[in-house]
């Protein structure tokens, strides 16, 4: 497993595979969605506290994925997170969905900060830049 700031552990369902046992691909962004909202919990940041508090919320802007290998039903997954950069209003992130020492995909998803009532972009709240100034990028 290559370097990172963050990872959770979670289970493949029948609910997350296609008719051959196969995980859907898009169900890997679900996936790495988990994983990147743990992690933002782990800083201390919880979405809705982040929607209510600032009226602010992070959106996918952009994202790219590499599926290497097939996960399938009933397969112990871990999902990695790790902070590629940040700009005035958004984070990149790079994640992997490992199967024991085998990598499965890779993907980097840029999530952008908006106000949760024009959905413009907007700084990310202070709290969230300063906590991860601590999570330096790799």
């Amino acid at each position: 497993m290559t370097p990172h700031d963050f990872d959770i552990g979670l289970r493949v369902y029948w609910e997350d595979t296609d008719a051959g046992g196969v995980v859907f691909f898009a169900n890997h962004l679900k996936f790495f969605e988990r994983a990147r909202t743990e992690w933002l919990r782990s800083l201390g940041f919880s979405q809705e506290r982040m929607r209510v508090d600032d009226a602010a919320a992070f959106v996918v802007s952009e994202t790219s994925v590499r599926y290497l290998r097939p996960a399938r039903l009933d397969d112990w997954l871990t999902i990695t997170v790790r902070l590629a950069s940040v700009a005035r209003a958004s984070i990149t992130i790079e994640q992997q969905a490992w199967r024991g020492d085998e990598l499965l995909s890779e993907g980097s998803i840029r999530i952008a900060c908006v106000d949760t009532e024009r959905f413009a972009l907007r700084r990310i709240p202070e709290g969230i830049t300063r906590a991860l100034a601590h999570t330096s990028p790799r």
